[in-house]
Parts: C-alpha cells; sequence; structure tokens
C-alpha cells in the first residue's frame, strides 16, 4: 500500500507542472496577440488619418497681415546717452564776518538775479564806517588849514622873508596830508561796500536749494560749505556722447553754420521730454569708449529737465528723401542677410532680399523694393516660398498699413 502511494505521488506532481506550464504558455500568447492587435489598429488609423487630413491642410491659406512699401523721408539721427549741466551752479557765501540776522528765502524757490537772500548783522560795520568818516573829517581840516600856510608861505619865499626850507617843508606836509586823506577815503568806501555784502543777493536766476546755514548762526568768510546753491534752470545744456565715426558729419554741419535739433528723451526713449539745438563739439575723443562729448542748449521753459538727469539725446544729422519706406517689424534675418516675404498677385509668398538703411521708430529705409510692394507683415512661423496666404485686410494696403 505505501509503495502504490510513493509511486503515484512523482506522477502527480509532474501532471501540475505541466499544467501550469501550459497556463503560462497560453496566457503568453494571449497577451501577444492583443499587442499586436493595437498597434495594427494604431498604425492604420494614423495612416488614415494623415491620408484624408493631409490634403487639406495642404490647401489652408496663412491668414497674413500686409504692408505696402511707400516713397518717403526718414530722418537720421544719432543718439546717445547725456546728463543735464546747468549753464551756472553758483554756491552763495558770505564776504563779511558776522551774524545772520535773517534767511529770505524758500527752499526749492525760483528766484532772479539781484533778489534778496539773507541778512548779516551790519551794525559793527556801521559803527566802523562812523569812525572812519570821523578820521577823515579831521585829516581833511589838518589839510585844509596846511594848504592855507603854503599859500602863506608862497608869497613870503618870493619876498625872502623865510627860509627856502621851511617853504619846502610845508609843501610835504600838504602832500602827506592828501595821502592821510584818500587812505581815510579808501577806509570809508571799503566799508561801504562791506556793508553791501551784509545783504546777500542771488548772482544768478535759478532754482534754490537746500538751506545750508540758518539764521542766528555766525558766518565767516573762512567758511566753505556755504549758504546756499543756486542753480540755473533756463536755459539749460545736455551733456552726450556719440561715436568717434560721425564727428566728420557733424563737423560739417556746424562749419557751415547749420542749426542742428537735439532732442532729450526719457531712460527709455518713450518720452520726449525737450527739444534744442546743438551748441558745440568737445574738442577730444576719450580713447577708452571711442567717443566724443556733444553739448546741446535747451530753453526749459517748462522745467522738464533737471540738473544731473540722466537722458537719452537724439541729434538730427540730416533727412534722407524720396526712400523706399516698409514697416520695421517686416524685416526677417537669416544666416545670409535681411529678407521679407514678397506678396505676389497669386497670393503666395517668395523671400526677397533687401538692404537695410536708417530706422526711425517702426519706418526702415530699404534697398530692394519698390513703391507698391505688398510684403508679409506678421505670422511669419508660418510663412515658406511659395505658401499661400489670405490677406486680413486688403484695403490697408493703399495706405501702407498693416491689416486689421
Amino acid at each position: 500500500m505505501q509503495e502504490t502511494e510513493k509511486n503515484e505521488f512523482p506522477k502527480r506532481t509532474r501532471s501540475l507542472t505541466l499544467l501550469r506550464h501550459w497556463k503560462i504558455g497560453l496566457l503568453a500568447v494571449c497577451l501577444a496577440a492583443v499587442i499586436a492587435y493595437v498597434f495594427w489598429s494604431n498604425s492604420g488609423g494614423a495612416q488614415s488619418r494623415a491620408a484624408s487630413q493631409g490634403p487639406v491642410s495642404g490647401a489652408q491659406s496663412v491668414p497674413v497681415a500686409t504692408v505696402a512699401a511707400k516713397t518717403g523721408s526718414i530722418p537720421v539721427y544719432l543718439t546717445g546717452l547725456g546728463s543735464v549741466t546747468p549753464l551756472n551752479t553758483v554756491t552763495v557765501r558770505t564776504q563779511v564776518n558776522g551774524q545772520l540776522m535773517s534767511v529770505r528765502y524758500q527752499e526749492g524757490q525760483i528766484v532772479r538775479a539781484g533778489d534778496l537772500l539773507a541778512e548779516i548783522d551790519p551794525r559793527p560795520l556801521q559803527a566802523q564806517l562812523t569812525e572812519f568818516e570821523g578820521q577823515l573829517a579831521r585829516d581833511q581840516a589838518l589839510l585844509d588849514n596846511a594848504r592855507l600856510d603854503l599859500q602863506r608861505f608862497t608869497v613870503l619865499v618870493q619876498q625872502n622873508a623865510i627860509p627856502r626850507q621851511q617853504y619846502d617843508t610845508q609843501v610835504s606836509l600838504v602832500h602827506q596830508l592828501e595821502g592821510t586823506v584818500k587812505n581815510d577815503q579808501g577806509l570809508i568806501e571799503g566799508v561801504k561796500v562791506q556793508l553791501i555784502y551784509t545783504r546777500i543777493t542771488a548772482p544768478v536766476s535759478g532754482r534754490v536749494g537746500l538751506r545750508l546755514v540758518d539764521q542766528g548762526n555766525f558766518v565767516q568768510t573762512t567758511d566753505t560749505t556755504g549758504l546756499v546753491v543756486i542753480t540755473q534752470l533756463q536755459p539749460i545744456t545736455v551733456i552726450f556722447t556719440v561715436a568717434e565715426d560721425n564727428i566728420p558729419a557733424v563737423l560739417d554741419k556746424l562749419k557751415r553754420g547749420v542749426r542742428l535739433p537735439v532732442e532729450a528723451y526719457d531712460r527709455a526713449l518713450q518720452h520726449r521730454l525737450a527739444t534744442g539745438s546743438l551748441l558745440t563739439i568737445d574738442n577730444e575723443v576719450d580713447p577708452t569708449t571711442g567717443t566724443v562729448k556733444l553739448k546741446a542748449v535747451f530753453p526749459n521753459e517748462d522745467n522738464a529737465l533737471f540738473p544731473n538727469q540722466f537722458v537719452n539725446a537724439r541729434l538730427l544729422v540730416e533727412t534722407q528723401h524720396d526712400v523706399t519706406l516698409i514697416s520695421t517689424m517686416a524685416i526677417q534675418r537669416n544666416a545670409q542677410g535681411a529678407f521679407v516675404y514678397l506678396v505676389k498677385p497669386d497670393q503666395t509668398v517668395a523671400m526677397q532680399k533687401v538692404s537695410v538703411g536708417t530706422t526711425d521708430g517702426d519706418m526702415t529705409a530699404v534697398e530692394g523694393l519698390k513703391a507698391g510692394d505688398v510684403i508679409a507683415a506678421d505670422n511669419f512661423d508660418r510663412l515658406r516660398d511659395g505658401v499661400k496666404i489670405a490677406a486680413r485686410d486688403p484695403s490697408a494696403n493703399a495706405h501702407g498699413g498693416t491689416g486689421a
């Protein structure tokens, strides 16, 4: 009985193993069949979709805004970064020692030349003036008496009534007293000038800065800070730089007396702040930057320019006439250079090489086109040679504008 059970056990084990292997093989075959079906279905569907959609996409027209080239004039500007520089900046200092009695200006006030700014205590100088006037009166009386004696000595010496030496001594005394009187007069005039300096006035017209000394302080001529700073605002200048290659064109205009307009813009070149004219050009080139400094003057009637303000200066050198102009955004570039997409009569585009000239804002002068040529102005990533387009607003071509 036991031997029979021992013989049946290995047979049962082999049967279970074969059954397990058969199930695994059947599962693998089914999985491979499913994968093959899915792959076949996807590839066949993609091919059918490509076959059905290919001709439709190739027949579609690319919507493009167009612009027409035109003939016109374009200005040639030289642009450089500059700073606003006042014609005059004056640090007002006292010219006499004394106590600051009053301050007659407000910080930031616009003053005119001659306006009273401050007053210094004049009483010590007035007392000194009185003293010198008394000395002058005394010395003048001595001089008058010496001149009377000289007149008497002149008659007596002619009559040989007095020695000649006495007469000569009297002449010398008169001259000495005349010098004393002149010295007294000089002292008086000096004190009068100092009294004028006790009233501090504005030497130039301009804007007053922040107050540097308060009322009640004792000010001296040796003070280095001064009382206040006045900056002239009208007119005002802008010093900016341009490349040294542009020097001949600028000098040629200045030699012929041509007035070159200059416009001052903000940092972003978006807002025009003021309009003026070129005043002069520097006498040397900066070797470190290869640029030269130019100075322009602006009336600045509205005080739009502020001292030490950074601005962008645009110098109008000349104006080119009868050139072909197109929109700047229509110009594209590749390894071969600049080009545009020229619109043909059959509403297809072709790459047209152009030579780019002067650019002013959204307009650029080019060579390689003629007035009336229509070019694409957008959707450049979808354009190629021979691509058919659909202009969004063909009526705008006659005006040289872009499609809506």
